[in-house]
């Protein structure tokens, strides 16, 4: 069964012939094809009704028309003339349509030297074969043959590059299905698609998922588009691209409207794909989107994100309760007073006052949580009141596992809170984030404390991560007898890498104390290394993951973001009392699967920490 971006269940506009097509392109084709619908093609954002990638066949490209014999008037290469129920119409060729997307993605295609060939009689040419065609899904081919005499119809719309209702009915033999889509295509080849060809592929003709690429040209207005000789020549194409993986693509663009909530483990891509749902939604509300998450430097880091979305002008994002003070700000509403902290203080004042009709609720055309374990039923019960019934569109993510906050972890239904996602709720499993090495050596650690729990759909699941990264260094623990030789170690780590070429912003050293955090960067600088130290909120607000630095934050300040490498100390000085245990290794676990690619661990001392991971290395 092909896998089909978006899922067929949640695309309300197709037509009926569209639908039945993609019906049979689904149970009709293997597994290892990939069919997009109506997905925007490369920064001219053409529309070809369906896309098929197979890797032993290559690009196929589909237009589709719903059309009846009787209305179609007369055809010429370029134009047909249609009589319609506002009378008659000319439009394209619909076999021009699809080669027009056909060569403008070839011509994208082309500019990668990874997809074509290098060398030889067909230098420059793309590795793989492409293809374009026609569906007629309610015109039989004995119809067309007897309304077409022979000669005008290789001329106007030739046999092998159309497809027939007779000829793709849910009794259709897979593989005489399958020679009618690739008889259109010219020629083929015999070697397949490497892995990492295919997300070339879909790096260029997709940017959307695209990770940790700069994309402003997404809302570029259609008429500057249109009047582009070409798309732009100066992007750089990397040699290493990364790109969603198909399951996450498929998530991104199948959600549909309304309430969503993702399940996910650590590393399975959930800031990704609310990405994707911002770049989505900002061309289809007329409201902003705001994005709110618990930790002050995931939200810097999200605006960051944002930013290389090229949508920051659509989509706000805050911590929430900097969120909370610019809405008392705004609407000059009064902190009620009490012996609480300021910021519950300022939660309960935006509360009362949106109930008192002070601060206007319906503010915003799409709201987004990341980090939704740690939301109070109240917060999510105020965020929901501040959605536009009319576009009603609300994504949850989280992942328990990384709860650390007693007042979150969402122990209630989430229907107490007002979210509606019931038949709406996905979970993610598949960890991408970290090496084999990391997550297998982070969740043994923990796992006394992570053991995976079921929960209907109205509550939350504690999931366990399934790997489904690259292998890598395994993990190393350090035990020293003092602090002072533990950073001075951390010191030389960092500056060894730093020599050995690695970037300094894919380094973080993530601490158990702040005073830890100001220590180790008075040693850094002492050393000559640039370094970030997080701890005050301004510090925190202000944080760039782009400028080259090593970042120190606390466990609590690290929670989703990602380094290449991470430094996670000062494990001698938590306590392991029972009261402490579960918050502390819960944190700690955090801490280890920020890391993408290597993990060092270090503590003075003996604790129930030390003495689990020496156990674990020995």
């Amino acid at each position: 069964m092909a896998k089909i971006i978006p899922t067929l269940s949640t695309i309300r506009r197709m037509t009926t012939g569209e639908r039945r097509l993609g019906q049979r392109l689904e149970s009709l084709l293997e597994d290892d094809y990939t069919v997009w619908f109506d997905t925007p093609v490369g920064s001219r954002r053409r529309y070809p009704d369906f896309i098929l990638l197979h890797p032993g066949r290559g690009l196929l490209f589909l237009e589709v028309k719903d059309w009846k014999l009787d209305t179609v008037k007369s055809m010429t290469p370029d134009s047909v003339e249609l009589e319609t129920a506002s009378g008659r119409k000319t439009v394209s060729n619909p076999l021009e349509q699809a080669r027009q997307y056909a060569h403008a993605a070839v011509d994208q295609l082309k500019r990668d030297p990874q997809l074509v060939q290098p060398e030889g009689r067909y230098r420059g040419r793309l590795q793989f074969p492409y293809g374009y065609g026609v569906v007629f899904t309610n015109i039989t081919r004995k119809q067309w043959n007897a309304a077409v005499p022979e000669v005008e119809r290789e001329r106007l719309l030739p046999g092998h590059r159309l497809l027939c209702k007779d000829e793709m009915t849910a009794t259709a033999d897979p593989e005489t299905f399958q020679a009618h889509l690739w008889g259109m295509f010219e020629y083929s080849f015999g070697e397949k698609l490497s892995l990492p060809q295919i997300d070339r592929i879909r790096w260029q003709l997709f940017p959307e998922v695209r990770i940790n690429h700069r994309q402003q040209d997404f809302f570029a207005a259609d008429e500057e588009v249109q009047a582009e000789a070409q798309p732009p020549a100066a992007e750089t194409i990397p040699d290493i691209v990364r790109v969603m993986d198909l399951h996450q693509e498929q998530l991104a663009k199948s959600m549909g409207d309304g309430h969503r909530v993702i399940h996910g483990v650590a590393g399975s891509g959930k800031t990704l794909i609310l990405g994707y749902r911002c770049v989505h939604l900002a061309r289809a509300v007329r409201k902003p989107i705001l994005v709110l998450c618990f930790n002050i430097t995931l939200a810097a880091r999200l605006r960051s994100f944002i930013a290389e979305k090229g949508i920051a002008d659509s989509v706000q994002v805050h911590h929430f309760h900097d969120w909370c003070g610019r809405q008392l700000n705004t609407y000059n509403v009064d902190l009620l007073g009490g012996p609480e902290p300021a910021f519950e203080r300022q939660v309960r004042s935006v509360v009362r006052a949106a109930e008192r009709g002070l601060i206007p609720r319906a503010q915003y055309g799409a709201v987004m949580i990341d980090e939704g374990h740690d939301f109070e039923r109240d917060w999510l019960r105020l965020v929901v009141q501040m959605i536009d019934p009319d576009s009603d569109s609300l994504l949850l993510l989280y992942d328990d596992a990384q709860s650390i906050y007693d007042k979150g972890s969402l122990r209630f239904p989430l229907s107490s809170a007002g979210i509606r996602a019931r038949g709406r709720t996905t979970i993610l499993k598949l960890n991408y984030r970290n090496t084999r090495e990391i997550l297998t050596f982070a969740y043994e650690f923990a796992s006394d404390f992570l053991r995976e729990q079921d929960a209907d759909e109205d509550h939350v699941p504690l999931i366990a991560p399934e790997v489904a990264g690259a292998n890598g260094p395994p993990p190393v623990f350090r035990q020293f007898e003092s602090a002072g030789e533990e950073g001075h170690f951390i010191v030389r780590c960092i500056a060894k890498w730093r020599q050995d070429g690695h970037a300094l912003n894919g380094i973080a050293v993530v601490y158990a104390f702040n005073s830890q955090g100001r220590q180790y960067q008075k040693a850094l600088e002492n050393a000559g290394i640039p370094c970030a130290c997080l701890q005050t909120g301004e510090e925190k607000r202000a944080y760039d993951a782009a400028e080259e630095k090593v970042v120190l934050l606390s466990r609590q300040s690290s929670k989703g973001l990602e380094f290449d490498t991470v430094i996670l100390c000062g494990l001698g000085g938590l306590k392991d009392d029972e009261e402490k245990l579960q918050r502390e290794t819960r944190l700690l676990y955090v801490g280890m699967t920020r890391a993408r690619r290597q993990l060092l661990v270090t503590g003075t001392g003996n604790n129930w920490f030390t003495a689990r991971l020496g156990a674990m290395v020995a």
